[in-house]
């Protein structure tokens, strides 16, 4: 199983735009991705900093996951949104 967790800061004013950007993605990726086993967005108790935890069945299916027309779509929509550069790291289960 692979891990993901991306680290995203949202500039304060943009805050309900990549909300709505991400729960159309989520929604997407839950509902046609079998080899994504979770892809859920949490929000900071404090400030605008956001987790996409993610976690795939395997390698393939994180790539898989990657070349979809509706993530490729959504990456100008969420990159708008943000203040600095995502944060990507990818871990191996154990």
């Amino acid at each position: 199983m692979i891990g993901v967790i991306a680290k995203l800061d949202v500039k304060p004013d943009m805050d309900a735009a990549f909300r709505e950007h991400a729960a159309a993605l989520i929604k997407k990726v839950n509902a046609n991705e079998d080899g994504c086993m979770l892809y859920e967005l949490f929000k900071a108790k404090e400030g605008n900093s956001y987790v996409f935890m993610e976690k795939y069945v395997d390698q393939e299916a994180l790539a898989a996951h990657g070349q979809t027309e509706y993530f490729k779509a959504a990456q100008p929509l969420l990159g708008a949104c943000l203040a600095a550069a995502p944060d990507v790291q990818i871990y191996d289960a154990i």
